[in-house]
């Protein structure tokens, strides 16, 4: 079959996984409204028992969750205010929206959480708080901790984007360095009733990762934070206010965050509405309904991108070669979060590098295509959602003379992909549950 029969599946596979996670599709499965009683996840809350009706929270589905929650109850918000990534817009009428930078948090990000914090703060016993969470928020809620400031945060955040650290690490970081994750925004609107409607972008739906946490209790500790630092010998690097605060709190001269059984969360409740598991079955599904035999790997795949990428790849070979574990022609499916370590200067994505290292990989093979995607629609700090690569992509590169692993070395996928015209565009997609990776077998 040609080429671009198949680059065309892995497309419609991925689109069909991503039409199931939108937030509105995914909260007006998990909520109804019927006269005043709003149901959520089979819970029933009495709207008219609450004086107001707030709606906050963040991340880069933070707009389209709030448009959502704005068609099941309308008027019944009093007042609202979320922070998204740039460009991440809808029209609404009743919650407000600040445009924010990500992932490297910016001063936008610090106003939008001083007014998510102050909004929050005015919350009492007659209010009923709706925090809309998905990826993204731990950068879009900067809100430091005394002694620690906004250049303090960016600088820690990037030396642990550089060095490798999974989201799960950067989170708990995070966490203890800020007043509103880790717990602690369900700590400054207790005692309102707080229902949290999350999108999960972290491998296995840990709430207390999913953008830090704000409203759950916190399992990590300040001895886990120097463990990290220590673990990727940043030491030396991380701004100095920021060890100080972390060893102040393993010594205890400043609070830990908010720990399971505490009475602020008593009035709490987190429901994820969609996650990479609902994206990678729907995915499937339409593979299989496109004559694939499909193999659905893991939605919680770790570990450095190109090592995940050579995986894949042998077990795509094995399918063709000994037609196990699945019978060709095959779909392989995984999701999850990898990591890239930065080792060079060029511009990327973990999608982009996961694509480059697998057409490496399948050098002489035929009949294999790859597309790897953020369902958030944008890889690292560009334009592009992933890449595709087939058995034409390392032939036309040689006609252009162009070194794909001098590409990766330098971490350039981007500029590989934009010379080849095999980046995977689509924009924001308001919403995000990680990464999804498709690979057909021919």
């Amino acid at each position: 079959m040609p080429c671009d029969y198949f680059k065309q599946h892995a497309i419609d596979i991925f689109q069909a996984g991503l039409q199931t996670v939108a937030p509105g599709t995914a909260i007006k499965k998990f909520c109804q409204l019927d006269d005043e009683v709003l149901t959520v996840a089979g819970k029933n809350y009495d709207l008219s028992q609450y004086n107001n009706i707030y709606v906050i929270g963040a991340g880069k589905a933070g707009a389209s969750m709030a448009k959502a929650i704005e068609e099941i109850i309308g008027d019944r918000i009093s007042t609202g205010l979320v922070t998204v990534k740039y460009d991440h817009l809808e029209k609404l009428q009743k919650t407000k929206i600040q445009e924010a930078g990500h992932p490297v948090p910016d001063q936008n990000g610090l106003v939008g959480a001083q007014a998510i914090y102050q909004l929050a703060d005015s919350a009492d016993e007659s209010t009923l708080v709706i925090c809309l969470i998905s990826g993204g928020g731990s950068s879009l809620l900067p809100l430091p901790v005394a002694g620690v400031t906004l250049a303090d945060k960016q600088k820690t955040t990037r030396i642990l984007l550089a060095c490798g650290a999974t989201i799960h690490e950067m989170n708990a970081i995070r966490k203890h360095l800020s007043v509103i994750k880790g717990g602690g925004l369900a700590r400054v609107v207790y005692p309102a009733t707080l229902i949290t409607l999350i999108l999960s972008d972290v491998v296995g739906d840990d709430l207390d990762s999913i953008a830090s946490g704000p409203c759950v209790p916190d399992s990590k500790t300040f001895a886990d934070c120097r463990a990290i630092f220590r673990k990727y010998k940043i030491e030396n690097q991380i701004p100095g206010s920021v060890l100080s605060y972390i060893e102040a709190g393993i010594s205890g001269e400043v609070a830990e965050t908010p720990k399971s059984g505490q009475e602020i969360f008593d009035k709490t409740r987190n429901v994820i509405v969609a996650s990479n598991d609902d994206a990678l079955v729907k995915a499937k599904e339409k593979a299989d309904e496109l004559g694939y035999n499909t193999l659905l790997l893991s939605s919680m795949l770790e570990g450095e991108t190109r090592d995940v990428a050579a995986n894949h790849i042998d077990i795509a070979r094995g399918i063709q070669l000994h037609r196990q574990p699945v019978q060709p022609p095959a779909c392989l499916l995984s999701g999850g979060e990898t990591t890239v370590t930065i080792r060079g200067t060029g511009t990327g994505g973990r999608n982009q590098e996961f694509t480059l290292a697998a057409a490496i990989k399948m050098a002489g093979m035929k009949n294999i295509t790859v597309l790897s995607a953020g369902t958030d629609g944008s890889d690292g700090p560009t334009d592009a959602a992933g890449a595709l690569a087939d058995e034409t992509t390392l032939p036309r590169a040689e006609a252009l003379l162009l070194d794909p692993q001098s590409y990766l070395d330098n971490n350039d996928s981007y500029h590989f992909f934009d010379k080849l015209g095999n980046l995977y565009k689509i924009g924001p997609t308001k919403t995000n549950v990680m990464d999804l990776r498709i690979i057909l077998v021919g």
